[in-house]
């Protein structure tokens, strides 16, 4: 879907739920970005604060340049569609009243540095609730900010997915881990509770009037989404044992695909579908335990000798139309090409600004309403693109006020 298409146009006589709501979000990377771009999506007005120059993200390889010669990573054009950009120096006394001064206008106040940074620039929640006592704070780090004895330490989105515990679950013996196996699972899970956290903070404003602060740390939300590591341990299973379920990849012509089977009766219908009834009668597989120990000398030999001569994507289409779960591993060309993706709206298309042809291709809203119209999605902000356009409506401040912020180095 180009950028700017509208989906389901007959849905836009209702609007967006979260029209009116404001949000003001001094962010950077993904950890929060890729939340806000949410709410923005459902309709929120999502005014973005960076540093003059930009935020991290904007570095970020690979890249394209944007017109005005800068670079615009791709981190800051995945997570960014949809809002509005203004740079203000936080580190600059004149740029940290500008903030206080904005805050009461809107609903939300969003940030995701290290915990205590903000405080240290006099713009955590107790001054933000000074200003706006109806505020909802919302505040994504590392390890959050009640004590955590790792407070200090510095945190990307691999950092909170190995501290979970999920590296070391999936680890071969005497493998190093597999770092990022989700992309950056660390980040968009956390910004996902961090909007879970704001809509019910929301909700209890709407009834009792009263702002909060919702905190998210990163390690618990990654403690969080890999509950099994835990779980699992306590009930005595350890991942480096014998599986008590078939749940891996298998080749087929084209390439891998996956199938998980946990059930007996699930069981059953791979058996007789690949031409191996004979597997039911087997004593080595009358258990759970019994297929874990005989993948590979029975189970992936009978089920890629089956698969052989066909398509990762026609095994699969059998597998599921017999009831066993199977999907095929796709590359990148394979989830672009997909008609579920296509018809789905997942996939947008950005315009590059510099000399390449192809688009910059990020994701769509997952979240599908009957009632919501999907898009129109309006391209990420150049750098302090809104700056003045914000500053003026919200501050009331004059091209001369405007010129002196500026020529001191507060705004761009």
């Amino acid at each position: 879907m180009r950028l700017g298409d509208v989906a389901n146009e007959e849905a836009l006589q209702y609007g967006k739920p979260l029209q009116g709501v404001r949000i003001l979000a001094a962010e950077q990377m993904q950890a929060l970005p890729f939340g806000t771009q949410l709410l923005a999506r459902l309709g929120a007005d999502v005014v973005k604060v960076e540093p003059p120059a930009g935020e991290s993200g904007r570095g970020a390889l690979p890249a394209m340049t944007d017109p005005t010669g800068a670079r615009c990573g791709a981190t800051f054009l995945r997570n960014n569609l949809d809002k509005r950009s203004v740079g203000i120096n936080l580190k600059d006394p004149r740029g940290r009243e500008l903030f206080l001064s904005l805050v009461p206008h809107f609903d939300i106040v969003a940030e995701n540095f290290k915990a205590g940074t903000m405080d240290r620039l006099g713009l955590g929640y107790d001054e933000i609730a000074k200003v706006h006592p109806a505020a909802i704070y919302l505040s994504i780090s590392g390890f959050g900010n009640s004590p955590s004895p790792y407070s200090g330490w510095p945190a990307y989105a691999p950092v909170a997915e190995a501290m979970s515990g999920l590296y070391e679950y999936k680890r071969e013996p005497g493998k190093p881990p597999m770092v990022g196996p989700a992309g950056a699972l660390g980040d968009t899970a956390t910004s996902l509770f961090g909007v879970i956290g704001v809509l019910s903070a929301l909700r209890h404003r709407d009834r009792t009037g009263e702002g909060q602060m919702v905190d998210v740390s990163m390690f618990d939300a990654m403690v969080a989404m890999a509950d099994i590591v835990v779980n699992f341990h306590s009930m005595g299973y350890k991942p480096q044992g014998t599986p008590n379920l078939i749940m891996g990849g298998f080749e087929a012509a084209d390439g891998w695909f996956i199938v998980q089977v946990g059930r007996e009766h699930q069981f059953e219908r791979l058996a007789k579908l690949i031409g191996k009834p004979e597997w039911l009668e087997d004593p080595r597989l009358a258990t759970r335990e019994g297929w874990g120990q005989h993948i590979e000398d029975v189970i992936r030999p009978g089920i890629e000798g089956w698969a052989s001569t066909m398509s990762k994507l026609e095994a699969c289409q059998a597998l599921s139309s017999a009831g066993v779960a199977a999907g095929p591993c796709y590359g990148a060309d394979d989830v672009i090409g997909d008609p579920h993706v296509d018809d789905h709206h997942m996939l947008i298309e950005i315009p590059r600004t510099d000399d390449v042809p192809d688009p910059v291709i990020t994701v769509g809203n997952p979240i599908k309403m009957s009632k919501v119209a999907e898009g129109p999605d309006v391209r990420p902000p150049w750098a302090g693109e809104h700056t003045d356009e914000v500053l003026r409506a919200e501050l009331d401040l004059s091209d001369a006020e405007l010129a002196d912020l500026r020529a001191d180095g507060v705004i761009p």
